[in-house]
């Protein structure tokens, strides 16, 4: 138990250095992220579809402090925040109908937050740990950080339930926006590897987070000690 708080306390450790070293490094990553969250998937449909001609945010927000403070149950506003769509993007189509639509709901805001701070600490631990490093290491974390950092990029992107209109599918990658008029078992199955691919860069984040923070922390103690002697 002694060892595991240990290394819980060095991670925290390792996690504050590199976020003090590098504060701008980590609000550019957070930026970009979330950045790419938010305008990938319309700009892609746009290119690829038609142009988009309309954005707007929700109006009822206007109300949301008066939802917020009403008698309503917590577990229904939350329930409730969770589903309600904030903004959209839509490009007009024929016969009044839009070619495409696309909606962030609460839910897409706190994954998207969630994934940028992932990918945030990650750049911020990353960079610490190469200018600590030896060049051959550096050179191979640097295709590797570049590497994972992309992935959660791109795989982390997806659309929440029915954010794309017509999509046939719960969630699609935003790589698979293009082929929103495929059949539907085709759009499942590409919802089915969205949901493990965001998964498995999710828990690759986490586990290289959980090593560079460790590492950083270890060198901060091994740091405090030599300044000591």
């Amino acid at each position: 138990m002694t060892k595991f708080l240990s290394a819980v306390s060095a991670v925290g450790r390792g996690i504050g250095r590199a976020l003090r070293a590098r504060p701008g490094a980590a609000l550019l990553a957070v930026a970009g992220v979330l950045a790419l969250d938010v305008l990938l998937p319309p700009l892609l449909l746009s290119v690829t579809r038609k142009p988009w001609t309309y954005f707007t945010f929700n109006p009822w927000l206007k109300r949301l402090p008066e939802y917020l403070v009403s008698s309503t149950p917590w577990a229904d506003k939350l329930d409730f925040l969770g589903r309600v769509a904030l903004f959209w993007f839509s490009a007009d189509g024929p016969y009044g109908q839009p070619e495409w639509g696309f909606a962030v709901d609460g839910a897409d805001v706190v994954r998207f937050v969630v994934t940028a701070a992932l990918v945030a600490l990650y750049v911020a631990l990353w960079l610490d740990r190469r200018s600590a490093g030896r060049p051959s290491w550096r050179a191979r974390s640097g295709r590797a950080g570049g590497s994972l950092a992309a992935a959660a990029s791109v795989l982390g992107l997806s659309t929440g339930p029915c954010s794309v209109v017509g999509c046939g599918a719960p969630v699609l990658p935003v790589v698979a926006l293009v082929f929103a008029g495929l059949s539907s078992t085709t759009l499942a199955l590409l919802a089915q590897v969205s949901r493990i691919s965001a998964i498995g860069v999710v828990l690759a984040l986490l586990i290289a987070i959980t090593w560079l923070g460790w590492q950083a922390g270890v060198r901060r103690a091994d740091d405090r000690l030599l300044a000591g002697r």
